[in-house]
């Protein structure tokens, strides 16, 4: 078996795959990232908000890749990030990233149903940030809250 390895510069990747295959590596890798313990529910969900802040260009960007990559938003990205090395380092051998693959296939043709009410925002239920105090999630995945009221 021949393996070879994935450049780790966003843009080395989009260089060497692009954007198509580009998008669908950034966008499985988010989901594997941020929700790699909840199941393929818990990844739709992800994928969901994902997609709704694409069709709704703003602060967070435009593209599938750019949202996903926006500063902040995904923690999973931050080089702080703990586990930052795996995500990196994810394939098809991983079932959760297999998992992570097939919803983003499904997300990016068009063919995901929106499990999240229009949602934006999520976050994890052990923790409480500002952006969330005094609202209600829409809809609780897993150990994710998504919220559809929030600019």
């Amino acid at each position: 078996m021949h393996i070879t390895k994935l450049p780790t510069d966003p843009a080395a990747r989009a260089a060497a795959y692009g954007d198509r295959a580009f998008t669908l590596d950034v966008l499985a890798r988010t989901l594997w990232g941020e929700a790699r313990g909840e199941g393929r529910d818990g990844m739709r969900g992800v994928a969901n908000t994902i997609l709704n802040r694409a069709a709704r260009p703003g602060w967070w960007g435009r593209s599938v890749a750019e949202i996903c990559l926006k500063p902040w938003q995904f923690s999973c990205w931050l080089d702080s990030d703990p586990n930052r090395v795996k995500l990196l380092a994810a394939d098809g051998r991983d079932r959760s990233y297999a998992t992570a693959l097939s919803v983003s296939v499904d997300a990016l043709a068009g063919i995901l149903p929106d499990y999240t009410f229009g949602a934006t925002h999520y976050h994890a239920l052990d923790c409480a940030p500002a952006w969330a105090r005094g609202r209600t999630p829409c809809v609780v995945i897993g150990r994710h809250a998504f919220y559809n009221d929030i600019d």
